[in-house]
């Protein structure tokens, strides 16, 4: 069994939702958790400090161990306040999980500047500010997780959401770098792509009966079938880093950004416009791709396509 005895886990964003459901889940297998949450609406308004004291009344009540913070995620300040919680409370930090997040649904042409800075202040400016005092005790300790979560909106799109996809990109992104980073410290940090029913899914009704359909949608995306992932992506039995995995129903698969086999020019030729249009075809496919591991690995290869190995250099 998986157990996170003498660990630290931070998870923020735990006071509802997700979040909640990890916090309670890593305090039954032995952690001690930080529950940090600011208690504010889905869309970032208000806050209320109850919402993080709630889940830690009900983790001592199961004889787990764990404290609040209502510290934001959104400032510099906030960050290393959530850190220190964990330190001063527990002596040290071995699991990050940045789930704290707000989203607003707007049509692009609508989203105003103040808007979209708030909502990546939260996800994205978040994510680096509790990340960055974690990752600097974690590489002291020789040891340490974190995992992101991103979002199939920042993978892929989905309308009405733009501040929010974004942000969700951004997160791996940071993923990728802190899982190169912290490679040689026995730091491993990936991504996780949930789709769990929540009130970030509930915001979207505008009120009155659920209809059949959708209530048959929200039962199979329970939130419950994301836990399992974050909990092993977060043990030290977890293989993976540099990762993307999205949990959706039960199913649990790798999300990745792979090379097509493309199309090669001719050795010192400048290609045209109407060269690239007459063979899109061979650029569109997926054929023969291949997953890099940084973003070197590109260049590497087809630098070896022209005959120039850049690994001797």
């Amino acid at each position: 069994m998986i157990r996170f005895e003498d660990q630290v886990v931070v998870v923020t964003g735990s006071g509802r939702g997700l979040g909640r459901l990890y916090a309670l889940e890593f305090a039954r297998r032995g952690a001690s958790v930080v529950v940090n949450d600011l208690g504010t609406s889905s869309r970032g308004d208000g806050a209320d400090a109850s919402v993080a004291d709630e889940v830690v009344a009900e983790i001592r009540a199961a004889g787990g161990k764990a404290v609040a913070s209502c510290d934001s995620v959104a400032t510099p300040e906030g960050g290393q306040a959530i850190i220190d919680a964990a330190m001063d409370n527990f002596g040290r930090v071995d699991v990050v999980v940045n789930n704290a997040g707000i989203i607003q649904f707007t049509p692009f042409e609508d989203v105003t500047p103040e808007a979209w800075r708030k909502t990546l202040n939260v996800h994205l400016d978040g994510g680096f500010y509790v990340s960055q005092p974690a990752f600097r005790i974690m590489k002291r300790q020789g040891y340490g997780r974190f995992v992101f979560a991103s979002s199939i909106f920042g993978a892929f799109g989905s309308p009405g959401v733009s501040s929010y996809a974004a942000a969700k990109a951004g997160l791996l992104g940071l993923s990728n770098v802190v899982a190169l980073e912290g490679a040689n410290y026995g730091i491993r940090s990936n991504a996780v792509l949930p789709s769990g029913f929540s009130r970030m899914v509930t915001d979207q009704e505008t009120g009155g009966p659920i209809p059949p359909g959708r209530q048959a949608f929200y039962d199979a995306i329970r939130p419950e079938l994301v836990t399992p992932l974050v909990i092993y992506l977060g043990s030290r039995e977890c293989t993976l880093t540099h990762r993307a995995v999205a949990a959706c129903a039960g199913r649990y698969s790798r999300v990745f950004t792979g090379y097509a086999e493309g199309w090669l020019s001719e050795q010192g030729s400048t290609p045209s416009p109407e060269d690239l249009a007459e063979r899109i075809a061979r650029l569109e496919t997926t054929d023969g791709f291949f997953v890099p591991e940084s973003s070197a690995d590109e260049t590497i290869t087809v630098c070896q396509q022209r005959g120039v190995d850049l690994r001797q250099m």
